[in-house]
């Protein structure tokens, strides 16, 4: 399999894994614990993630850590959780799904990348079919869960994009990265937890297995995979993936809860998930395209830079750093782990380049 999509693969992974938690915490968790759930989710995987790597934040990662922390999990937990009650239908992932639009267009600003025409139909189609999958007629439209929804919604974005401009810091492992966040993301709900939902629950045997699920395979895995995503990929196509997370917490309702799924829904399916894949090619901003139809054509590398088309890439001269390996997983503070060369006359650049409603939890 060609490298790139090796990594879109293992990105891939981490929203597939985000959409169990759904039938996880109906199945195996404590019933309107959702609070709870986030914040034993985050904190002792992000404990056992330092307990591993030892690293501690220095100088301005302290407050990168707590910021990126907040956007991809102290915030956007409890966000998700208040959306999910207050928006039935799988309303709620609708919202999320409108996250690749939301990338592109802070990553023009803070990153200055504009996606590829791929990139932007498949960030206009995954949300349309996503729709189709969950959003039932008569869907309550409750202003304050909309308002939830929309702002977990930015906060992901924004921690997926100050992900890329920040990078990581010199030194520090990925992982001792991730284990930042989710630490400092974890440690903001626990209080929010504890005035809202009072004292947790006692665990018995199949919340120890759900906990278990989530803090280890749903939280430390996939967002290890998923900010490795975002430091190997163009920030879009990696958002675009999110479509896989209520697409999976959809089949499983179908599979397990025996959740009814219709023609609209298959067809939304299938609108989805050809998005998904559209959305990894490559692909040249419309400005590039300009420029480059003016002279010889030249290679794009499709994985090198922020954007789906960097100034490095379009010249064709990127290749991937062999640093980035499996130390590169990290949550929300990785750094892009390519470098730029020359390449050689006699040798090219390599591209790497029911019955009931379906409830949707998208993380």
């Amino acid at each position: 399999m060609d490298r790139r999509w090796s990594d879109v693969a293992l990105t891939a992974a981490a929203p597939t894994a985000w959409g169990t938690t759904y039938l996880v915490t109906t199945e195996l968790l404590p019933a309107d614990r959702p609070l709870w759930s986030g914040a034993l989710r985050a904190l002792p995987a992000g404990l056992l993630l330092l307990a591993l790597t030892r690293r501690r934040p220095h100088g301005v990662w302290w407050w990168r850590s707590a910021l990126l922390g907040a956007l991809n999990i102290g915030a956007f937990f409890p966000l998700l959780f208040l959306a999910a009650y207050r928006l039935p239908g799988g309303t709620a992932a609708v919202l999320g799904a409108a996250q690749p639009l939301l990338v592109a267009a802070l990553g023009v600003v803070a990153l200055g990348a504009r996606p590829g025409r791929p990139a932007l139909l498949a960030a206009l189609a995954a949300p349309l079919g996503v729709t189709l999958v969950v959003l039932r007629p008569g869907a309550a439209l409750d202003p304050l869960g909309i308002a939830a929804g929309l702002a977990g919604t930015a906060a992901m974005a924004a921690g997926l994009v100050l992900t890329r401009r920040w990078g990581r810091p010199a030194g520090a492992g990925t992982l001792a990265a991730t284990s930042w966040q989710l630490v400092a993301g974890g440690l903001m709900i626990v209080p929010l937890a504890a005035a809202v939902e009072g004292a947790p629950a006692a665990p018995d045997r199949a919340a120890l297995l759900g906990y278990a699920w989530l803090g280890l395979v749903g939280t430390a895995g996939a967002y290890a995979l998923w900010f490795r995503g975002v430091a190997l990929l163009p920030v879009t196509r990696v958002s675009v993936l999110g479509a896989l997370s209520p697409l999976t917490a959809a089949a499983l309702g179908w599979l397990v809860l025996d959740q009814a799924l219709g023609p609209v829904q298959l067809a939304g399916f299938a609108v989805a998930v050809i998005a998904t894949v559209v959305g990894q090619l490559p692909g040249q901003p419309a400005s590039n395209r300009r420029q480059s139809g003016a002279g010889p054509s030249r290679s794009t590398h499709s994985g090198s830079g922020p954007g789906d088309n960097s100034a490095a890439a379009a010249r064709g001269r990127t290749k991937r750093c062999a640093a980035a390996g499996p130390a590169a997983y990290d949550s929300s503070s990785i750094q892009r782990t390519s470098s730029t060369v020359q390449p050689s006359p006699a040798r090219p650049a390599i591209s790497r380049t029911s019955r009931r409603p379906t409830r949707v939890s998208s993380s």
